[in-house]
């Protein structure tokens, strides 16, 4: 089975600073560095990284050519990946002293997705391969309705969530992959267990997991809710833990995997993942996860 993720590119600019800018202040900053980044892109990353037959579509301008690249040296296709004149995707992030994070994003390219370039995109896969998207880039709906006519399998991940997810085509979906926060915005509901609980009525078709951070994870299937214990490590950077969390339990999904074995897989491969600084960085290879398992 082949996973199409279409979805964000962008390059991160971190600047660790001694306090956040303040309006009309010009601080200089301690550090600068320059990553790979967007939620599309780690999980592409992270699928590779596990095995699967991935292809990322979506667009970059002229100045995000080593972002193609750095996808490929990870094993992810680019065949869908398209340059354009409007320019990548970026955020430009600043990091204090006690590791609190403001960000400024831009969405560029992700958000010059048209039409044509979705259905010719689309059009390459079929009722045996799986579409996984998350909300950082336009044209949702129609990727989603696009990707049902073809009888894909739809994995969405509604991040970042905003007011716009809920007239999305949710009853498509088969698969929702969400935190607590996202959660809670989908339904209006506190708690994992109602929240869970909420996705089965309102998406009965659809199988939900939720994402806990250091607790784990937990999912309802059959009526059943269940709860995956996460690995007890000492976290040193949680950036790409749910984008690793998606990429190990899509490719565990497509691979055969029951639904619990893919989880405890992922929660396995987020647990290493926060552990080392980083996004894509330090997402891990499949050889490093099975061979924590020993």
């Amino acid at each position: 089975m082949r996973i199409l993720n279409f979805g964000s590119v962008n390059i991160d600019h971190v600047y660790s600073v001694e306090h956040f800018v303040r309006p009309g202040e010009t601080l200089s900053s301690l550090s600068y560095a320059r990553f790979s980044g967007g939620k599309g892109a780690n999980q592409s990353i992270a699928l590779a990284k596990a095995g699967a037959d991935v292809f990322h579509a979506g667009k970059i301008g002229s100045d995000g050519l080593w972002l193609k690249d750095n996808l490929e040296k990870c094993g992810v296709r680019t065949d869908f990946l398209r340059t354009g004149k409007v320019p990548t995707g970026h955020a430009v992030i600043q990091v204090n002293r006690s590791g609190e994070n403001s960000i400024v994003l831009y969405g560029g390219a992700n958000q010059d997705i048209d039409e044509n370039f979705a259905s010719s995109v689309i059009a390459k896969f079929s009722k045996k391969d799986f579409l996984l998207v998350q909300n950082e880039i336009n044209k949702i709906p129609l990727i989603m309705k696009k990707a049902h006519q073809r009888g894909m399998k739809i994995v969405f991940n509604p991040a970042p969530m905003n007011e716009p997810v809920k007239s999305y085509p949710l009853k498509l979906v088969d698969v929702f992959i969400l935190n607590e926060i996202e959660g809670s915005g989908l339904t209006g509901k506190k708690g994992f267990k109602n929240v869970i609980s909420e996705m089965e009525r309102k998406y009965p078709g659809a199988l939900t997991i939720m994402t806990l951070g250091s607790k784990g994870a937990a999912y309802i299937e059959n009526g059943k809710t269940v709860f995956v214990p996460a690995l007890k490590v000492k976290p040193v950077d949680t950036t790409a833990a749910g984008d690793t969390f998606i990429g190990y339990f899509l490719a565990g999904i497509s691979n055969g995997s029951k639904t619990d074995e893919a989880i405890r897989l992922a929660c396995r491969a987020a647990a290493i993942c926060v552990t080392r600084k980083g996004a894509a960085d330090s997402i891990p290879r499949m050889c490093e996860v099975r061979k924590s398992m020993k």
